[in-house]
């Protein structure tokens, strides 16, 4: 794992400028910094391997891109791995609909205050171990509302669906998660 966290500020901003006029040297440096992270990070949102390697490659063809509009004072981490989530997320949207639109959502059913038990009793490598066994769209719900902390209004703006769709999604996520935790006798439930 690389150790870019640790470096200063200045080499980071060094790095960035030297990407910015197209040295490839830079970019190669900044890629070779940054890729096993962000890698993992697609795996979390991407129906497997492949895609997220795709993911990757595109999100850093965006960095690349648009790392001009990248304001030094804001954190890198935090703006790269934006792109890269939204980079896998299109990944989706591009091969087939990101989220099977479900109808039919009943508030009594879908509480999204409600936090099962059995899912809070996992570490988060366990529980991601068993989520990417999720039709992507319940992963990809799940990952930002549970994993992330995203709200369904903003779920909803990400993905460009309603924020029911969300609800509906994660509730259903929950249902299939308990139900592979029973398939596979796992004695927290």
């Amino acid at each position: 794992m690389k150790q870019y966290d640790n470096m200063p500020q200045s080499s980071l901003r060094s790095l960035l400028q030297g990407c910015i006029k197209g040295s490839s040297a830079s970019q190669a440096r900044l890629y070779y910094l940054y890729a096993d992270k962000m890698l993992q990070l697609c795996m979390q949102y991407a129906h497997n391997r492949e895609e997220a390697e795709e993911a990757l490659q595109d999100g850093f063809m965006r960095v690349f891109t648009y790392l001009h509009t990248f304001r030094i004072e804001e954190a890198f981490d935090g703006w790269i791995r934006k792109i890269m989530i939204n980079a896998t997320l299109l990944k989706h949207r591009n091969k087939t609909s990101v989220l099977n639109m479900i109808t039919g959502y009943d508030p009594n059913i879908h509480d999204e205050r409600i936090e099962p038990d059995f899912i809070t009793k996992y570490d988060e490598t366990e529980l991601l171990r068993l989520v990417q066994q999720l039709p992507s769209s319940y992963r990809t719900v799940f990952h930002l509302h549970v994993l992330k902390g995203f709200s369904h209004g903003q779920i909803a703006e990400i993905l460009n669906i309603s924020k029911g769709t969300s609800k509906s999604n994660l509730a259903d996520a929950r249902r299939s998660l308990k139900a592979i935790f029973e398939k596979h006798h796992i004695g927290h439930c």
